[in-house]
C-alpha cells in the first residue's frame, strides 16, 4: 500500500467498535516475531541456573571448583557473591496487616538462597559459559552440600502444631492472619437467618505454563555505567523501578528494560525474578552480555504459581430467599516466599469481588496466608476475582438446591436492579453501571435453558449423565496507577503511540490505534505502538488487572487533546490565521468559514524542521502522565453444559454460552478472543490442572507429561454475545475484559458438573474434577 492509498483509507473501518484484526498477527504467524530468545548480542555468554533439589534444607556450602574447570565456563555466581555485592530482597510492599495490627510477615527473599533452601527450584547459583551446553555442563558439576530438613507442602499440614517452621519470623508458618468486612453484623445476620448454606471449597494450585518460558539477556556499558535488561515482562517501567530501587540499589536511570514480543504471562511475568539480578551482576563483572533461557522443567519449578487456597464459604438467606450475608473463612498457600501480589489475592481481593452482582448487604472474610515449601504464588489471570466469584456462585447454586428454588429465579431475586445504580456494594465499591438481570435473561435464552431437559434425556439414552450450570459474575478491575500517553510524529510519516502498559497477547496495537483513529482522524495504518522501552516512558502501570484499555486509552486521548491544541496553534501560523479561527475535524485543520485547510500529517511535516516563533509549540508531539481512571466493573453470565461418562469418570464440556457487559467495545473481535481464552483456562483449572507435590516437596506434576492443560478437542464452540452498558468513569466507557472469561468459567463448569452428579446423589466435588475424582464422587472407587 503506497502513501496515497494509506491517506485515503476510510477511518470508519478502523475506529472504535470495529472488529479489526491484530496488526501483529501476520508477523507472528509467519515466524517473524521477536521474542527474548530470538535476540543475540555480540560476544554474549550464556547462563544456566542451578536450583535446589531439596524442598527444605541447610546449605553447608556450594562447591564450584569442579564446575569452574569445565571447558568454556567463565564464571559462577552464588548467593554469597550476590550478598557481598549488597543487593536487596525481592520486593513486596503490600500494606496488609493481621487482625492484631501486626504487618504482613515478609522475610528476606535474596536473589539466590543463602543459608537455607526453601523449595525445590530455589535458585542457588548461576553458571556462565561460552555456550549453552558448556553452561549446563558446568551446572551439573556444581556440588551443593545441603542437609535436608522436614518439608511441608500442604496448607493444613503447614498450620499443624507439629509442622516444621519455614521462617523463624513467622510462628506457625502464618504470614498474615487477615480479617475484613463487618464481622459482628455478619455473625448477627447468620444467627437470624432462616437458612444457611455452607460449602468447603478448594481453589487448586496451577502452573501458569505460558508458551514462552522466561528468558533474559543482561548487558552492561562501562562507559555510561548503565545496565540493559532484555526480558519478557508485563511492564518495563515498573520492572525497572523495582529492580533498580529495591534490589540493585541504583538510580532507575542507570537501568534500561526492553521487552519485545511476549509469549504469554497471565500475571506470572509481572515482577522481578532472582535470575535477572544475577544476570545483571554477571554482565558487569565479566564485561559481556549474558543470555539465559529457562527450560520447561525449570519453568515448572521456578515460575511463580497461581491460586491454591481452601475455604469454608457460607451464605445466609431469609425465609423468602433474600441474601442476608456471606462469610468466607480460609487459608491460602503463599509458597516459600511472599511474592509482590500473593497475599492480596486471598484477602482484600476476595472482599472486593465476592458481593458480585447481588444486593447482599454484608460480607466478612478471614484468611490466613501460610508459608510452605513450595514455589511462591502470585497473581494468575484474575488474582482473586475468579476465586471470589467461584465461592459465591457455588454457594448460590447449592442454596437453590437446598431450598428447592430455581437457580435462575434465586439469582434474579437478589440481583441489583438498574434503578438502584449507582450502588454501594458490601465491599464498599460503588458500581456505576450495569444491567445484570437483562444479561442473565439473555444468557438463559441463548443457552436454551428450558430445552435442557430434552438434552439431558438424550444423554441418558446414550449412557451419559448431563448437567447444566449457571454463573453470574462481576469483577472489580485493578486500582488506578499513573499512566503515560505519548503521541510522536515520525520522519517516515508514521505516528508512534507511547504508553506504559504492555501487550503480551491482548492486541494493544490495533486497539489503541482504533481509539486514536477516532480522536485524530489519522489512517489506522500509520500508527505504531511503543511500550517496551523504559527509556521512552515517563511512567507506566504495566498490563494487569484488566485495566489497560481504560488506563492507556485515557492517557492517549489526553495526549491527543494536546496534539490538537498544538496543531491549532501551528496551523494558525502556517495558514496565517488566528488560533481562535482554526477548527479541527477528522484529521484536518481548517480556517472557519473557508476552504483553506491542512491535514494533521501534512502539518507535522511542514513544521518538523521549521524555524518557528518561540511562543509556538516546537511540534505536534505530546507526552504526559495522567492518573488512570478508577476501577470498572465488568460483568456477565455464563452457562455451561457437561456430559459425564459414569463408567470412566470423563467429563466433556458440550455447550457453552457467554453474555458479557464490557461497556464500550473498542474491538469486539479481540474482546471475544479474550473471553474464549479465559474460558479455556477456566475449564483447565476446573477439570484437569493440578500442581501435585509429594511428601518430600518434590514436584510430581513437573512437565507436560504429568500436568494436563486443555487441548483444542476438549473445548466446545462457544456462543458469545455482548450487552454493553458503558462505564461512566472513563472517557470511552470501557470495562476490562482480559480476565473475565476465567472468572465466569470456574463456577459455570463446576455448577454444571455438580448438577450432573446430583442425579446420582453425589452433591459435591472439588476442582480439579479429574476422572478419578468423579468416579470417587460416584462411589465407584
Amino acid at each position: 500500500m503506497n502513501v496515497a492509498e494509506i491517506a485515503s483509507t476510510p477511518t470508519e473501518k478502523y475506529g472504535v467498535g470495529q472488529p479489526v484484526s491484530r496488526t501483529e498477527d501476520p508477523r507472528l504467524i509467519t515466524g517473524r516475531g521477536r521474542y527474548t530468545d530470538d535476540i543475540n548480542l555480540e560476544s554474549q555468554a550464556y547462563g544456566y541456573v542451578v536450583r535446589s533439589q531439596y524442598a527444605h534444607g541447610t546449605i553447608n556450602g556450594i562447591d564450584v571448583e569442579a564446575a569452574k574447570a569445565v571447558p568454556g565456563v567463565l564464571a559462577i555466581y552464588t548467593g554469597a557473591d550476590l550478598d557481598r555485592a549488597g543487593y536487596g530482597s525481592m520486593p513486596c510492599a503490600l500494606p496488609l496487616k493481621s487482625r492484631d495490627g501486626s504487618p504482613l510477615v515478609v522475610p528476606p527473599h535474596r536473589p539466590f538462597a543463602v543459608g537455607r533452601v526453601r523449595y525445590v527450584g530455589d535458585p542457588i547459583a548461576l553458571v556462565v559459559a561460552e555456550t549453552p551446553a558448556a553452561a549446563k555442563d558446568g551446572a551439573e558439576a556444581v556440588f551443593a552440600d545441603i542437609d535436608p530438613l522436614p518439608a511441608v507442602t500442604d496448607i493444613d499440614a503447614a498450620l499443624a502444631a507439629d509442622s516444621p517452621t519455614i521462617w523463624d519470623e513467622a510462628p506457625g508458618n502464618v504470614a498474615l492472619d487477615w480479617q475484613g468486612g463487618d464481622v459482628e453484623a455478619v455473625e448477627k445476620a447468620f444467627a437470624e437467618a432462616a437458612h444457611v448454606t455452607k460449602l468447603s471449597l478448594v481453589n487448586n494450585r496451577a502452573v501458569v505454563v505460558p508458551m514462552e518460558p522466561r528468558a533474559a539477556i543482561a548487558e552492561y556499558d562501562s562507559g555510561s555505567d548503565r545496565f540493559t535488561l532484555h526480558v519478557g515482562c508485563q511492564g518495563v517501567f515498573g520492572l525497572r523501578q523495582s529492580l533498580a530501587n529495591a534490589i540493585m540499589k541504583i538510580e532507575p536511570e542507570r537501568l534500561r528494560v526492553r521487552t519485545y514480543d511476549v509469549g504469554g504471562s497471565f500475571g506470572m511475568k509481572a515482577g522481578a525474578y532472582p535470575e535477572y539480578v544475577a544476570l545483571l551482576h554477571g554482565a558487569r563483572d565479566l564485561g559481556r552480555p549474558i543470555k539465559w533461557c529457562d527450560e520447561r522443567t525449570g519453568s515448572f519449578l521456578s515460575d511463580l504459581h497461581g491460586r491454591d487456597s481452601k475455604v469454608e464459604a457460607e451464605l445466609a438467606l431469609a425465609e423468602d430467599g433474600t441474601f442476608l450475608a456471606t462469610r468466607v473463612i480460609g487459608a491460602a498457600n503463599m509458597g516459600a516466599y511472599i511474592s509482590n501480589f500473593g497475599a492480596m489475592i486471598p484477602s482484600a481481593n476476595i472482599v472486593k469481588n465476592m458481593p458480585s452482582v447481588y444486593r447482599t448487604p454484608l460480607i466478612a472474610v478471614a484468611t490466613k496466608c501460610v508459608f510452605t515449601n513450595t514455589t511462591p504464588v502470585t497473581a494468575y489471570r484474575g488474582a482473586g476475582r475468579p476465586e471470589a466469584n467461584y465461592f459465591m456462585e457455588r454457594l448460590v447454586d447449592a442454596a437453590a438446591r437446598e431450598t428447592g428454588r430455581d437457580p435462575i429465579d434465586l439469582r434474579r431475586q437478589n440481583m441489583i436492579e438498574p434503578g438502584q445504580i449507582p450502588f454501594t456494594a458490601a465491599s464498599g465499591q460503588v458500581y456505576d453501571s450495569g444491567d445484570f438481570t437483562a444479561i442473565l435473561d439473555k444468557c438463559v435464552d441463548m443457552a436454551d435453558w428450558h430445552g435442557f431437559a430434552a438434552r439431558r434425556q438424550a444423554s441418558a439414552k446414550a449412557g451419559k449423565l448431563r448437567g447444566i450450570g449457571l454463573a453470574s459474575y462481576l469483577e472489580v478491575t485493578a486500582p488506578p496507577r499513573p499512566e503515560m500517553g505519548g503521541i510522536r510524529f515520525e520522519p517516515d510519516g508514521t505516528v508512534s503511540m507511547i504508553t506504559g502498559t504492555l501487550d503480551y497477547g491482548q492486541g494493544h496495537a490495533s486497539t489503541f490505534a482504533q481509539v486514536m483513529v477516532d480522536k485524530l482522524g489519522i489512517p489506522f495504518e500509520r500508527f505504531r505502538l511503543i511500550q517496551g522501552d523504559s527509556d521512552q516512558l515517563l511512567a507506566g502501570g504495566g498490563t494487569g488487572g484488566s485495566r489497560s484499555a481504560m488506563a492507556s486509552s485515557a492517557a492517549l486521548l489526553a495526549a491527543g487533546n494536546q496534539v490538537i491544541e498544538n496543531a491549532r496553534q501551528l496551523a494558525a501560523h502556517v495558514l496565517e490565521a488566528a488560533t481562535t479561527d482554526i477548527e479541527f475535524d477528522k484529521g484536518r485543520l481548517r480556517i472557519v468559514g473557508t476552504d483553506r485547510s491542512i491535514s494533521l500529517l501534512d502539518l507535522a511535516e511542514r513544521v518538523r524542521d521549521a524555524d518557528l516563533p518561540a511562543d509556538l509549540p516546537p511540534g505536534l508531539d505530546a507526552a504526559l502522565v495522567q492518573d488512570a481512571p478508577v476501577s470498572s466493573f465488568p460483568n456477565g453470565s455464563h452457562i455451561c453444559e457437561v456430559e459425564v461418562d459414569p463408567d470412566t469418570g470423563a467429563v466433556e464440556v458440550v455447550r457453552y454460552v457467554v453474555v458479557d457487559d464490557f461497556g464500550t467495545l473498542i474491538n469486539p473481535m479481540l474482546v471475544e478472543g479474550q473471553v474464549h481464552g479465559g474460558v479455556v483456562q477456566g475449564i483447565g483449572q476446573a477439570l484437569m490442572e493440578h500442581v501435585a507435590y509429594n511428601d518430600d516437596g518434590q514436584l510430581v506434576a513437573g512437565s507436560f507429561m504429568d500436568y494436563a492443560v486443555p487441548r483444542a478437542d476438549q473445548v466446545p464452540s462457544m456462543g458469545f454475545a455482548s450487552h454493553p452498558v458503558p462505564a461512566t468513569t472513563n472517557p470511552l466507557g470501557v470495562k476490562g475484559c482480559g480476565e473475565a472469561g476465567v472468572t465466569g468459567a470456574l463456577p459455570a463448569v463446576m455448577n454444571a458438573l455438580t448438577d450432573a452428579l446430583a442425579e446420582t446423589g453425589a452433591a459435591h466435588i472439588d476442582m480439579p474434577a479429574t476422572p478419578e475424582r468423579v468416579l470417587a464422587a460416584l462411589g465407584k472407587i
